[in-house]
């Protein structure tokens, strides 16, 4: 069987650790999002609650710079990882944690990404067990 030839986005997608800047940019999204929620939770830190906004926008550019310059994505990765961490205290607790999950998740993705890697395929034979030593005595 043939393998199927890949669209330009699946080989565009396939050259950078597109789900790790993806996560970072929609975790850096929910906190900014979050951020005009009405409840009481958040805590503000500087001048008019400034790292609230800013920290957010951190990880969204990030995020991005991850998906178009992967070169770079360890320098980005880290900076993604500390900025989400950072907006636990600034920006309504992250989010809500699920910000917070998302670009913690989306960090550590593009930090063990390799360039170089053959991607994996899906196995979709059902493979029969070896034989163990047991069921070759009876």
């Amino acid at each position: 069987m043939a393998p199927r030839p890949r669209s330009a986005f699946g080989r565009w997608r396939a050259g950078r650790p597109f789900w790790g800047g993806l996560l970072l940019t929609l975790g850096g999204t929910e906190v900014l999002l979050t951020e005009k929620v009405s409840l009481k939770v958040v805590m503000h830190i500087g001048m008019q609650g400034l790292a609230g906004y800013l920290l957010p926008a951190v990880m969204m550019l990030c995020g991005l710079l991850i998906l178009f310059n992967p070169a770079q994505r360890l320098f980005y990765s880290i900076i993604g990882i500390l900025v989400t961490l950072g907006t636990w205290l600034t920006s309504n607790l992250g989010g809500f944690f699920v910000g917070l999950l998302l670009g913690a998740t989306g960090s550590c993705l593009a930090f063990g990404w390799l360039p170089d890697q053959e991607p994996r395929r899906l196995l979709r034979r059902h493979r029969t067990p070896a034989p163990t030593a047991d069921s070759a005595a009876s």
